[in-house]
């Protein structure tokens, strides 16, 4: 997966999932784990935000529909893209 940018040309491939068009919120964006910071990268528009930060020990990350799952060493998040917040932290 290459999009041009050095930030996620970079990404580990367990802590980088894709939003698929059409599947809810952030369809076409990357979503990754870096530097224990949630970040959503728009490849059209080429800028990156951070979503969420003090992810410790990730795992692997997920979405499906305006979530994006995050597991950890010690817990399970989920962050709602509707709303731009933690709903779940938990193991």
């Amino acid at each position: 997966m290459t999009h041009g940018s050095r930030e996620i040309n970079n990404f580990d491939e367990n802590l980088t999932c894709e939003g698929i068009i059409g599947d809810g919120c952030g369809g076409g964006r990357l979503f990754t784990i870096d530097e224990n910071k949630l970040k959503a990268y728009d490849p059209q528009s080429q800028e990156s935000i951070t979503l969420l930060e003090n992810i410790h020990k990730p795992i692997s990350i997920s979405k499906k529909g305006c979530i994006v799952f995050i597991t950890c060493e010690d817990e399970n998040i989920e962050f709602d893209l509707s709303n731009m917040r933690k709903i779940n932290n938990n193991m």
